[in-house]
């Protein structure tokens, strides 16, 4: 099994944005991606992980099905001629690949934003949906479960994850640090660009529950607003909104600052408030301080800010590929003696089925108390039987040769002709 496991990956590395977006799969897209793809024959172990990045999906089987994985995703998306975008995607076909692919994607290795907080949860919400589909097998599982235990090393014993590390992530750290002072804290965001919308959608789940959105076109901002359950107000109130506002992050691109100290020192204003300028040139007047309880971070503050812990990420990268590679052997060593599981079963079964046999001999002219007695002797006996060709098997795994070990071993007990059927307990 371990030998069979694939992958179909499309990532922002080698992929514009506009067909990452035609090709980008919501909860309801993966799950039924799953469900089409559960009908092919021999495919079994499926995972679809989709995210702004990345679209992915994951196979156990012993043939390439890599173009209907494609194909479906065209039909899915109605892409008519998917077959165009073909040179977008990447194919493993080797298992070991596919397995260190999935676990640098899931430690936000293969990020934009290397360590990226938020890859982790995503790879857990595919993982249920595979649960929930019931496309999950026994590797599956296992597999994701090491990458979550080895997720929680990395979080544990290294720098990797620590800090904000792109400018929305620490302007929106920068954002709660300045709101755990304030009681309900009002947020504006000010333009809906790349950055602004960023910040948006990373501020989504956080504890600030009154943010409102504001663009030019209204359009956008609503649609923003709609993703991540925020509120929203026309362009022409923006200066009213900016005074009720504790915190402002404005991304507005002007050639000259849209919020200035003349406009807010005709203003009567009561409490602190917190400007974030992300915009280049500036749209916030940064002598704005000069007013009493004003604060102005721009975008140098907080590139400082990410440059910081990315820095402390790229030095924890060794540390963390050191665990990754000590997860995967030993998932390898798992993995390896799951392929001789069947052959230990059909040796038991074997053993088992004679042992039955011989004790319907003679257990008809036996007491209750001497069968008891033989069942535990010969149960004892079986154990101490099995467990030399057992260990031979798993030694046998770790070396790399089992398979003529097995091929012994069906010749030496003729499992071949083993009943598929249980023995009676």
């Amino acid at each position: 099994m371990y030998n069979n496991f694939k992958s179909v990956t499309l990532s922002y590395k080698n992929t514009p944005i506009n067909i990452r977006e035609a090709l980008s799969l919501n909860e309801n897209d993966c799950k039924a991606l799953l469900r089409e793809l559960r009908e092919l024959e021999d495919m079994t172990d499926m995972l679809v992980l989709s995210t702004c990045n990345r679209t992915e999906v994951y196979y156990t089987s012993s043939q390439d099905y890599s173009a209907e994985v494609i194909q479906q995703l065209g039909v899915l998306k109605n892409i008519p001629h998917i077959q165009n975008y073909t040179e977008y995607f990447t194919l493993l076909n080797n298992s070991q690949e596919a397995v260190h692919h999935l676990f640098s994607v899931a430690m936000g290795l293969e990020s934009q934003v290397v360590g990226d907080m938020q890859i982790s949860n995503q790879v857990k919400n595919a993982y249920q949906w595979a649960a929930d589909i019931g496309t999950a097998g026994p590797f599956l599982h296992r597999l994701l479960h090491t990458i979550f235990f080895t997720n929680k090393r990395v979080v544990q014993e290294t720098n990797f994850r620590s800090g904000a590390a792109s400018t929305s992530y620490a302007s929106v750290e920068l954002i709660e640090d300045l709101a755990n002072d304030i009681r309900d804290p009002k947020v504006l965001v000010l333009g809906v660009g790349e950055i602004g919308t960023d910040v948006s959608r990373s501020l989504e789940g956080s504890f600030i529950n009154d943010i409102t959105i504001c663009n030019r076109t209204l359009a956008k901002a609503e649609k923003l607003a709609a993703e991540c359950g925020a509120k929203v107000i026309p362009f022409e109130n923006v200066r009213q909104a900016i005074l009720e506002a504790d915190i402002v992050i404005s991304s507005v691109a002007l050639n000259e600052p849209f919020i200035t100290k003349d406009s807010l020192s005709q203003q009567d204003l009561h409490s602190f408030k917190y400007f974030i300028d992300l915009a280049v040139p500036r749209s916030v007047e940064p002598v704005i301080e000069d007013l009493a309880g004003m604060v102005v971070y721009n975008i140098d503050d907080i590139n400082n800010k990410a440059s910081k812990a990315l820095e402390r990420r790229l030095q924890a990268i060794p540390d963390v590929k050191a665990i990754v590679n000590e997860a995967i052997a030993e998932f390898g060593e798992w993995s390896k003696e799951m392929e001789v599981s069947p052959t230990i079963k059909k040796i038991k079964m074997s053993l088992e089925q004679i042992r039955q046999e011989e004790l319907e001999r003679y257990m008809k002219d036996l007491t209750q108390n001497e069968s008891d007695k033989l069942e535990k002797i010969t149960k004892s006996l079986m154990q101490k039987i099995i467990k030399l060709p057992v260990l031979q098997l798993k030694a046998a795994c770790k070396r790399g040769d089992a398979e003529s070990l097995i091929d012994v071993l069906n010749d030496l007990f003729d499992l071949e002709k083993q009943p598929t059927q249980k023995i009676r307990k």
